[in-house]
This record gives C-alpha cells, sequence and structure tokens, in this order.
C-alpha cells in the first residue's frame, strides 16, 4: 500500500482521512520530530495522550495541542489502538516499550507499536517477537524529511513488519506522511533508512566539497547552485541547504551527533551483511572531525566546516 500526498502549503494542516475512524493513540517521545507528530494527529480528530521523559514538554504540547499527558509510557498506553514512539536510540526505546513502566506493560492484545525512531533492526526485530508474544503488532517505521517535514507533515516513512499491522497503522501515519511504504518484514525499514542516510552522507560531502571549491576558486557560490542545480549534479541537498552552508549557519536540521549514531548502525549492520561501504565510512569520521571543532550539534551540513577548518 502507497499512500501519496502533496506537500502543504504554508500554515496549511494536514487533514484527516474520511475513510477511516479516529483512534486513541500514545505518542511517546516529544522532541523536534515527535512533538509536531503529535500534534497532527491531534488536529487530526485522534484521541491523543502523549508521554515525554522531561514532563515539562508534555505540558507545554498538551497546553498547545489539548490532548492529554501520562507520567509513564505504561500509563499512556492504555487503552490505546495505537501506540507511536520517536525516541533516541536503541536504549531508550527498549526502555520506552518493556522497562519499567513500559508501554508494552499497558497495552491491550490488538493494540499495533509504530516505532518512528532510527535504532538497529536488532533491536526492531527483538521488540517484534517480544510483542508477538502479547498479542502486541510492532512497526518499524523510522522517517526522513527532518524537522522541516515533521512540522509540515510530509515526512517519508519506511515500513517493515506484517502487513495486517501495517494496514491498521498506515492511515494513522498518513496525517503526518508525504509517502508511507511497507518495504518489508520487521526490521526492512530501519534498513531502508539506513539506506537513505548512507546516500545523504555521500550527498552531503560533495555538496560541501563543490562549495568549498567555488570559494577557493573566487566563484559566486550562488550563482555556481543556480547553474548546476538545474542539472544533474541538483538533490534536496543542494536546494535546501546551499545558502545557509555558503553563510556558515548550521543551527537547524539533524544534528551531527545523530548523524553519526545513524552511520554507526549503517557501519555496524554493513558488517554483518558483508556490504561495503567506503565512502560511508570515511564520511563517519568527517563528522567525528565535526565534533572536535564543536559542533556536534551543528546540522549534519556543517561538513564544510571542517573543510573551511582545514585551510
Amino acid at each position: 500500500m502507497l499512500c501519496l500526498g502533496r506537500p502543504l502549503r504554508p500554515g496549511e494542516r494536514p487533514v484527516s482521512r474520511k475513510d477511516h475512524q479516529m483512534a486513541k493513540v500514545a505518542f511517546l517521545g516529544l522532541g523536534v520530530m515527535g512533538y509536531p507528530m503529535a500534534g497532527h494527529l491531534q488536529a487530526a480528530g485522534h484521541d491523543v495522550t502523549v508521554y515525554n521523559r522531561t514532563a515539562a514538554k508534555a505540558e507545554a504540547w498538551v497546553a498547545q495541542h489539548r490532548g492529554a499527558m501520562a507520567a509513564t509510557p505504561q500509563e499512556a498506553a492504555r487503552g490505546a489502538e495505537f501506540v507511536m514512539s520517536c525516541v533516541g536510540n536503541d536504549d531508550d526505546l527498549r526502555q520506552v516499550c518493556t522497562g519499567e513502566g513500559g508501554a508494552f506493560h499497558g497495552m491491550a492484545r490488538g493494540a499495533v507499536y509504530v516505532d518512528h525512531t532510527t535504532v538497529s533492526a536488532q533491536v526492531t526485530r527483538e521488540l517484534y517477537e517480544a510483542g508477538k508474544a502479547q498479542g502486541i503488532a510492532f512497526v518499524d517505521a523510522p522517517i526522513s524529511g527532518g524537522q522541516a517535514g515533521a512540522e509540515n507533515g510530509v515526512l517519508s516513512i519506511m515500513c517493515g513488519g506484517d502487513q495486517p499491522a501495517y494496514d491498521a497503522a498506515e492511515p494513522v501515519m498518513q496525517v503526518y506522511a508525504r509517502i508511507c511504504r511497507r518495504i518489508g518484514v520487521s526490521g526492512a525499514g530501519q534498513m531502508t533508512k539506513m539506506c537513505n542516510q548512507i546516500a545523504i552522507a555521500g550527498l552531503v560531502q560533495g555538496l560541501s566539497e563543490a562549495l568549498h571549491f567555488a570559494e577557493k576558486a573566487g566563484l559566486d557560490g550562488r550563482a555556481v547552485v543556480e547553474v548546476i542545480s538545474q542539472g544533474a549534479a541538483g538533490s534536496w541537498q543542494m536546494s535546501n541547504r546551499y545558502e545557509t552552508m555558503l553563510d556558515d549557519h548550521f543551527d537547524h536540521g539533524f544534528a551531527v551527533d545523530w548523524m553519526r549514531k545513524d552511520l554507526g548502525i549503517c557501519l555496524q549492520t554493513a558488517n554483518e551483511t558483508g556490504a561495503s561501504l567506503p565512502v560511508t565510512a570515511l564520511v563517519d569520521q568527517f563528522y567525528k572531525d565535526v565534533q572536535k571543532l564543536g559542533g556536534g550539534r551543528w546540522d549534519t551540513s556543517s561538513l564544510i566546516k571542517r573543510l573551511r577548518a582545514l585551510g
């Protein structure tokens, strides 16, 4: 099943589909992605209860969107048909699912857990099996599109898990999706997200080198991009990041620390599968250099800062 939607216009809110009933939903994790995603669900008419490790963030969300908040994932998940999460890493996901006060302890048989975190396929399969033993479906559904995609409700969602569980959850995910697709069995969504991060790593490094070369050659970077972006060199990264890269602004988008976490998962999985990722491994080390420059919270386009630091 494939769900497609046009990008939203500035200020426009996503609308709910008319061919499904509104659901009782729990949303766990209100970071830069989860906060607006949960807001879209509430705006679409779903009955949303949120949980966040820092309660103040949940309180702010309820003040803005109404809905409800809970003190634990277990409490948030109680009675929910769907539990969505967007947390930090493998350990965070295990904790909110099966740890003390975890969501699995509050979910009823037949409920569906949808995880939007970028984590390893290993923890995804582990939780899929744990949920299956309790009669809970688990769908891995990592997302791409960045903070802007979450805020505008136009994320790309790549999913793994059983077809019936995906079919049930897809109308709910569509509220904040531009494209939502089941790729295969449990773990397939995470594997697809790895492909996404591998592709981005090489693109950002290539764009950084092109802009750095233009600067060294005394060219007008904006004029250069205006021309080359219309040809084979064009990309989302070029269209959306070249101006801030040229202006040396890196305080938006997906942070270097998180990218290194994701690339670490990619490289570990490549070792397990026998895939060769020489460029990814190299760019991961370049991001390590950016961290040493104090740029762990800069966005991923800050690779150009490393080149400028080299002279």
